[in-house]
């Protein structure tokens, strides 16, 4: 009876403490819950970034939503979002949020370098950064090229007018490069090396799905010890989780004898895993061990596989529904091929399809350690800042028709401000690392498709408009196309 009334009392003052947010438009919610039920219905339906972006249309650029007394100040304008997390990160008036950063760790079963803040994020920043850089990329250029070379000769072994879902295709394509970069795994499936298993794709795929939908339960308002319940979603999380850890020993082990042998030259093992980033980080970082590397690796397999295949696929669909984009992005690749140099346009195609179609809609928000003022609004200390990339994106103030596929206004020679707001990568000091390899990895396979094939949309606009949420955006049908060779 009194931890119930210590706890009424502590929910009391915590909802005193956040009055000044009373003004702000709000959708209807329950006295003690606040919002938290519609939210876990939208996340369990897998449609929570469209019921946000619902919610921005209806309430305005700036609202606030309650998970029981905790606000969460809800941001749509592209601009103010990108000044509120560079400034705000800056000064230090907000952080990511301990209940994002909580989520990535639980998910992952370990600390992450998206997870951490201060200097447990640093350190880990400052040991992937000059791999992730673009320079730090460019001695890999063959691989990616190799990988999305593996691509079409899988649609050109396919005969022509059969449908090929190719959201899996691009799946198979980002995890593969990610596997050869960080743990020397090689590229095509029949070429096999000692220091550890093949990638089996949908093993390893079916394991982050369980992985990423368990973070985004955490995220909007889930309980961490739930996953020692015996439930279904439980099983499933330590199934993946083994399923993982198995996946990565051995070479997680082999990159840490290497690291502590003054004779490693002598251990046999291929050149393609000596030269991966796992032996390369390991030997230079001494604060990275066996078991925050295993969710360290995860992290990347998580954050480095959907997004960019999704992106591909909505720049596929795109290309298709907009012949006057797809004719011009073509005759480009026809006159400079598919020198990265030369291909700003498809780059271009894929910052539009991105702002379209935002896959990473909600992986992180931020948290204010102190008072502060945002967009003129004064926000308490421990008010949770987050943002609806859809609605942002949609912007008209912003963008200029706004749904409309316009590439253009990306490039200077466009219409628009070319200076315009990109914030699908983040902002600030904490950018998403792997921005680089993800837009490399899009415009060359995006120039091959260019290059050697037409497509058509089997399921018309449909596969754009029927979209499902798990911790990503992504097609429900998984992308039927139909080639042909050109």
């Amino acid at each position: 009876m009194i931890l119930a009334l210590l706890g009424l009392l502590n929910w009391w003052n915590r909802k005193n403490a956040y009055r000044s947010l009373n003004s702000l438009p709000s959708p209807p919610r329950h006295w003690l819950l606040g919002n938290l039920p519609q939210v876990l219905l939208a996340v369990r339906q897998k449609k929570y970034f469209q019921f946000l972006f619902d919610w921005s249309r209806k309430l305005g650029p700036i609202y606030v939503y309650w998970i029981g007394a905790q606000p969460i100040l809800a941001l749509s304008k592209p601009r103010a979002i990108e000044e509120t997390i560079i400034n705000g990160m800056k000064d230090g008036s907000l952080v990511r949020s301990h209940q994002i950063r909580d989520a990535w760790n639980d998910a992952s079963g370990g600390a992450v370098i998206i997870g951490q803040d201060g200097k447990e994020w640093q350190w880990r920043r400052m040991a992937w950064n000059p791999e992730f850089s673009s320079s730090g990329l460019s001695k890999h250029i063959d691989i990616i090229d190799q990988a999305c070379t593996q691509v079409i000769e899988k649609i050109r072994a396919t005969p022509s007018g059969e449908t090929i879902l190719v959201d899996p295709l691009f799946v198979e394509l980002t995890m593969r490069v990610t596997c050869c970069l960080v743990l020397g795994i090689p590229l095509h499936p029949k070429i096999s090396s000692t220091e550890g298993p093949p990638l089996e794709v949908e093993k390893v795929y079916e394991a982050m799905s369980v992985i990423s939908y368990r973070f985004l339960r955490i995220a909007t308002g889930e309980k961490k010890w739930q996953k020692y319940l015996p439930t279904q979603l439980a099983r499933d999380y330590w199934r993946a989780i083994a399923y993982l850890e198995s996946f990565l020993a051995s070479r997680l082990d082999l990159a840490l004898k290497l690291r502590d042998n003054t004779q490693s030259e002598e251990i046999p093992i291929t050149p393609m895993f000596r030269e991966s980033m796992l032996v390369k980080i390991i030997a230079k970082e001494p604060q990275y061990n066996r078991s925050n590397l295993v969710s360290e690796i995860a992290g990347f397999l998580l954050a480095g596989t959907d997004t960019t295949a999704h992106t591909l696929s909505f720049a596929t669909a795109q290309l298709s529904l907009n012949p006057r984009v797809l004719d011009k992005a073509r005759s480009l690749v026809d006159q400079v091929g598919e020198n990265l140099k030369e291909l700003n346009y498809i780059r271009s195609i894929v910052k539009e399809t991105m702002r379209l179609y935002p896959v990473a809609a909600g992986s992180t928000s931020l948290e204010a350690t102190r008072d502060t003022v945002i967009e003129g609004i004064k926000v308490p200390r421990g008010t949770r800042v987050f943002w609806s990339m859809w609605a942002a994106g949609r912007d008209p103030d912003t963008y200029t028709n706004p749904e409309e596929f316009l590439p253009e206004r990306w490039l200077e020679e466009g219409k628009d401000n070319h200076d315009l707001p990109f914030i699908q990568f983040g902002s600030g000091y904490h950018r998403c690392l792997g921005e680089p390899l993800a837009m490399i990895e899009a415009t060359m396979m995006l120039a091959k498709l260019l290059r050697y094939f037409e497509w058509e949309l089997v399921n018309g606009g449909a596969s754009l408009e029927n979209l499902q949420q798990n911790l990503l955006v992504y097609p429900s049908d998984r992308m039927p196309l139909r080639f042909r060779l050109r």
